[in-house]
């Protein structure tokens, strides 16, 4: 065997190690980082999706409301009118006012006069009134907590929407990273292939040279009497 070939061979090795390097498929980590990443969002949909549902339910509801309230309040306040009933305390309260105002104006003389008759009437509309007034105040706090709780789950379907898309943002985020580091690491290994083939190479056809020239100069030696 040629000793200058043996002389080459870590060169021819390394040389040899950047080839094979450079025409295998290594596996991007990347990729496999990624694989994690990818399943994040199929995990926690379902905690959010609830929220993100009834948030955009509750969205309509409040444009509509507030739509109608906007366009034509006098509407609103009509639809709550129209649903007025008695009070169950109504009769009995219109019945003592009654008997009161006739008491008084029997002390006084006027029972059965026109202002006595006037003033059973006025006694009568003003309990009707405030009957009246005490049913749309219940029923517009009503409807003003039903604004709150519909707002309320706008508030978590925001919320909730706000935070998945946060953590998609990141994930993208993450992922646009690790593409890029991957992608570095891929470069460098090329870059590494390249100088273990150049420099190998090099190593090798030097090992080879610095045989031959030693080799030449115990020749040389030996034809003229050094050795």
């Amino acid at each position: 065997m040629n000793l200058g070939f043996l002389s080459a061979l870590p060169g021819i090795g390394s040389a040899l190690g950047g080839v094979a390097g450079l025409f295998s498929k290594p596996k991007n980590p990347a990729n496999a980082a990624n694989s994690y990443l990818d399943k994040i969002q199929g995990q926690t949909t379902p905690y959010y999706q609830p929220y993100i549902n009834s948030g955009q339910s509750a969205l309509k509801q409040l444009q509509e409301q507030y739509g109608s309230l906007l366009s034509d309040p006098n509407a609103m306040y009509s639809k709550f009118a129209e649903g007025y009933k008695e009070s169950p305390g109504y009769q009995f309260k219109l019945k003592n006012a009654l008997q009161a105002g006739q008491n008084a104006s029997a002390a006084g003389g006027m029972l059965g006069t026109p202002m006595d008759v006037q003033q059973q009437s006025q006694i009568g509309n003003d309990i009707s009134s405030e009957d009246f007034n005490n049913y749309i105040s219940q029923i517009a706090g009503l409807y003003g907590k039903g604004l709150e709780g519909t707002q309320g789950l706008n508030s978590q379907g925001y919320d909730a929407s706000s935070s998945m898309g946060n953590m998609l943002a990141q994930i993208l985020g993450q992922k646009g990273q690790n593409a890029f580091t991957g992608q570095q690491g891929m470069n460098q290994a090329n870059q590494q292939n390249w100088a273990n083939i150049f420099g190998g190479a090099s190593a090798a056809g030097q090992g080879y040279n610095s045989y031959n020239q030693q080799q030449q100069l115990l020749d040389w030696l030996k034809q003229n009497g050094g050795f």
